[in-house]
């Protein structure tokens, strides 16, 4: 992974990250509501999620941020009962089938090897558990703006994350997408944030500056296929 967590955290604490983040915590919300459950779930964020996870630490059994070792930690807030760590992407550092869901955002764009992180984040979903994948949409606007996180690493199209998906073990389940404010710093312009998402979403939703992708394990693309019986063959004697 190559995107710089002081930067991302820096973008985030200005008024430009603030309603890219408010907006898509919007979407995650409509994807993923809060469980009343409890004991609630076991929640992984990998990549630069912590703007994010607040939206269901308060309800998790656990709620963990991971950011790739050569880049730092991301820190929570002081006070709250949750966890940051460090790893490689290659690497996480938890048992197989510890997690009910993982949210992967401002990781998969620029992951060293993004199959390998994949198939980890495989290793520790649950069966039964979701995954859900924020990436630069390669024709918005977001993805070719270097300044916020969403312009650094590789953008990506829906159907080239499914496609991603798919060759790890993973079924797509849905599809979203947010972020049809342009990636400016007026603050008149960023007051209209939720028309721009509304017309965006409406009129050209091919330009979203982030598409959104819930998948889940396909446990039977696992499974190697059956063997096939041998037929039986009777030889004649030459003699």
């Amino acid at each position: 992974m190559a995107t710089d967590t002081q930067a991302a955290a820096d973008f985030y604490r200005t008024a430009r990250g603030a309603v890219a983040a408010l907006l898509l915590r919007e979407r995650l919300a409509v994807l993923w509501p809060a469980e009343q459950a409890d004991p609630g779930p076991a929640i992984l964020g990998v990549g630069y999620a912590a703007p994010y996870l607040r939206l269901w630490r308060e309800r998790a059994s656990r709620c963990i941020a991971l950011t790739p070792a050569q880049v730092g930690v991301a820190r929570w807030p002081a006070g709250a009962p949750n966890l940051s760590c460090t790893a490689e992407e290659d690497a996480l550092p938890f048992p197989d089938l510890c997690f009910d869901r993982i949210l992967l955002v401002h990781g998969l764009e620029a992951a060293e090897n993004a199959r390998r992180l994949l198939r980890e984040i495989w290793r520790v979903l649950k069966d039964d558990g979701r995954l859900l994948v924020v990436a630069p949409n390669r024709r918005g606007m977001w993805a070719h703006i270097e300044t916020t996180p969403f312009g650094q690493g590789e953008p990506y199209s829906p159907h080239q994350i499914g496609r991603l998906l798919a060759d790890s073990l993973f079924r797509v389940e849905r599809r979203d997408t947010a972020l049809y404010l342009p990636p400016v710093t007026v603050r008149l312009l960023l007051r209209g944030a939720r028309f721009w998402e509304a017309a965006g979403r409406r009129l050209a939703p091919q330009f979203a500056g982030v598409t959104i992708s819930e998948a889940v394990k396909d446990v039977y693309a696992a499974v190697p296929v059956k063997a096939v019986p041998r037929r039986r063959m009777v030889l004649a004697d030459a003699a």
